[in-house]
């Protein structure tokens, strides 16, 4: 009776950690597709141009403003059933999730190009539905399993181990899904790619539900009120958030660089380095620094503060890629060293992003008494989402500028001039993006080391009345 709050409310074990890390194991299994293989997917065996790409992920996008805040009020607004209040989501819809990640990759024998381009739009979007329904449960976990920011903050490290090792299946697929013709010509195969494709969307289906089995609801939360304008309340609430924007707007940026470089880099390496066998390697660059940052990264950040170490660290992944700009350089081998040492850089906020995210639902919660977890993480998703449509416009823009169009490039556009533009623009628009990303986290976000310190002792003091029952 006597125990604090965070007491009463903390306390993880290993299978509460591996049990959150498989949630995004199996969210990144299915993304993973979306984010490495479906770009090159749409263009090389459906025919779809970069043109009609663009526009489609822009729609996407738009119908995504109206799904997502929908799913959060949804999730918020639905009382704790008897295995939790957000647990279970992810137990209903990991099937649909999954069979829907198939859907988007079966091509239909005979459709027209119009044909190709209207099933790409319906699997696509539903499949960004069902996505968002299993997501913002999951990212709401975070706030009940833990009330304890340290805790919180090894979750983060967690959650980003497991969509590390679930985005590697797709990367593996794409580096593996070429065969050579009798010219010589390498093409995607759509029979290696359904046949991957089937076997990730299991696995997927399986991470989701030993998610559910290993973890645990800790803090006990009520449904948000059902009062006329809650939702519009809500929104204020978070617009006027400096944490809670900022952090959006680092989420979304972030997602765009990684987006837009796991599209590029097939191009890059096919035509380029002309070694497209090798375009897993970039991914295995990027992450490979999270296999030992992950270790210290939770504690580090404690010491120095979240904010600060992950500002930096992607100030020097900017710095990495503007180096590699400057070197204009021909060797796979040097610019796969230089995306090494730029993953050092970014693998801070690979893994303390959704630490930073929960620091900011938190501030909420505390200075402006919002319980709706959901909604915020419904938001949080959106504007993630909204950094993947900056990348496919980024990379649909770059291929354009090539003369890219379906499965073929003109051989007389390959140019050493087409080529080095090629080149540009995949080193420079990540390197911009991750000074961007630095300047609102040092400059917008305000919840620095010694921010973050109050607001734990602001939460003892508030959560315990806001969470009682």
């Amino acid at each position: 009776m006597d125990q604090s709050y965070i007491s009463r409310t903390s306390g993880i074990g290993t299978k509460d950690k591996i049990g959150y890390m498989m949630g995004d194991l199996g969210s990144l299994l299915v993304f993973g597709l979306v984010q490495s293989v479906l770009q090159k997917y749409y263009t090389d065996v459906l025919g779809i141009t970069p043109w009609a790409i663009m526009i489609m992920f822009v729609v996407a996008r738009v119908w995504d403003a109206i799904n997502d805040p929908i799913w959060g009020r949804i999730v918020d607004g639905m009382p704790a059933k008897a295995d939790g209040r957000y647990r279970h989501w992810l137990k209903v819809l990991a099937i649909p999730t999954a069979v829907c990640a198939i859907l988007m990759f079966v091509k239909i024998p005979g459709l027209s190009s119009g044909g190709y381009l209207v099933y790409a739009y319906v699997t696509y979007i539903l499949f960004g539905m069902l996505y968002t329904g299993i997501n913002i449960p999951y990212g709401s976990l975070a706030q009940v399993i833990t009330s304890d920011e340290r805790e919180r903050s090894s979750l983060s490290v967690f959650r980003s181990v497991g969509s590390v090792i679930g985005a590697l299946p797709a990367m593996v697929l794409i580096s593996m899904c070429y065969v050579k013709l009798a010219d010589g010509t390498r093409v995607m195969s759509y029979n290696k790619i359904i046949t991957g494709v089937i076997v990730i969307a299991v696995l997927c289906v399986l991470a989701f539900l030993l998610a559910y089995k290993w973890t645990t609801e800790r803090v006990k939360t009520k449904p948000a009120p059902k009062q006329k304008g809650q939702t519009w309340k809500v929104f204020k609430v978070l617009v006027k958030s400096r944490p809670f924007v900022a952090v959006c707007i680092v989420g979304m940026l972030y997602l765009a660089a990684q987006m837009f470089s796991q599209s590029y880099y097939n191009y890059l390496f096919h035509y380029y380095f002309n070694a497209p066998g090798l375009s897993l390697l970039p991914q295995v660059c990027i992450y490979l620094p999270v296999a030992v940052v992950m270790f210290f990264a939770g504690k580090l950040g404690a010491k120095v503060g979240r904010r600060e170490l992950c500002a930096y660290g992607v100030l020097f992944s900017a710095v990495c890629n503007f180096a590699l700009y400057f070197l204009g350089t021909k060797s796979v081998w040097i610019f796969l060293g230089a995306l090494f040492l730029s993953g050092i850089g970014g693998a801070f906020i690979f893994l303390l992003l959704w630490a930073i995210a929960t620091d900011a639902i938190d501030y909420n919660a505390v200075k402006f008494g919002l319980h709706d977890e959901a909604t915020s993480y419904a938001i949080f998703t959106f504007m993630r989402k909204l950094g993947q449509t900056v990348a496919a416009i980024l990379t649909n823009a770059a291929l354009i500028r090539i003369g890219y169009d379906g499965a073929t490039v003109a051989a007389e556009n390959l140019t050493d001039s087409v080529l080095k533009s090629m080149y540009n623009d995949s080193v420079l628009i990540p390197a911009v993006l991750y000074l961007l990303m630095f300047i609102v986290l040092l400059f917008v976000y305000p919840l620095g080391k010694q921010k973050i310190a109050e607001l734990q002792a602001q939460k003892e003091k508030v959560l315990g009345q806001l969470h009682q029952g």
